[in-house]
């Protein structure tokens, strides 16, 4: 009963296809026809009008197209922590020995300090002067940094410049140097400075040297506020008095 059942649906489907493919309906789809009258005859459209491009397509802006296809532009040199730090430890030994030493001359002068609970100007003098010879060495770097032909930084004015600046700011803190509070002032400026250049402006230096630059450059800073804490609540102490 069931086979004969479906054989009788399948006959009445196969009935009604047969119908439509030999009378089509008299309105076709005018998107897929080009027939704007349902009156006439869709036997008699050419099928080649199909094959024509839609003027009512949307027009391709190559130039977006372009953009999406760009890749993501990299990172902005001010996320530090997030993207240069993690390579510090790829740096040079050389020059993580010699970073790290270099702050020998800022820590002493205000640890001293601390621990004896005195101002001692010569200490103070002797670590700022050393500040601003650290910072007119950062200007020489990018001045170097800038002469080899495979380097990002090309040797124009804005870099060479800007290499020339700490100089500059380093020989007005030694001419400060009588009063150690402008004079540390400005070593202090001069480091933050020198820093942003490096880190933001210009063509950045490799990953694990911006890392170094930027913790060495940190100790250095709160070094020479601390001499500046010391100079305010210390007596002062003079090493070589007459």
């Amino acid at each position: 009963m069931l086979s004969v059942v479906f054989k009788r649906k399948s006959t009445v489907a196969a009935q009604k296809l047969l119908h439509l493919a030999r009378h089509p309906p008299k309105c076709w789809p005018s998107s897929l026809l080009r027939v704007t009258n349902c009156g006439s005859d869709p036997q008699l459209v050419s099928w080649a009008s199909l094959a024509r491009p839609s003027t009512e397509w949307p027009q391709v802006s190559w130039e977006k197209l372009k953009k999406r296809l760009q890749p993501e532009p990299p990172p902005r040199e001010l996320d530090l922590l997030r993207y240069d730090m993690k390579d510090l430890w790829k740096s040079p030994k050389p020059a993580l020995w010699l970073g790290f030493a270099g702050l020998i001359p800022f820590v002493a002068p205000p640890l001293f300090m601390g621990v004896t609970e005195s101002y001692l100007p010569e200490f103070a003098y002797a670590q700022v002067a050393y500040a601003a010879s650290i910072v007119s060495f950062l200007g020489g770097a990018r001045w170097g940094f800038a002469l080899p032909d495979s380097s990002p930084a090309k040797p124009d004015w804005i870099n060479l410049s800007n290499s020339v600046i700490p100089s500059l700011l380093a020989w007005v803190t030694m001419l400060m140097a009588d009063s150690i509070v402008p004079a540390a002032t400005m070593v202090i400026m001069a480091l933050g400075i020198s820093l942003h250049y490096d880190l933001s402006l210009l063509p950045t230096y490799p990953s694990w040297f911006k890392a170094l630059r930027a913790i060495l450059t940190m100790v250095a800073f709160f070094s020479l506020v601390g001499t500046l804490i010391a100079h305010g609540i210390y007596p002062e102490k003079n090493l070589f008095s007459e």
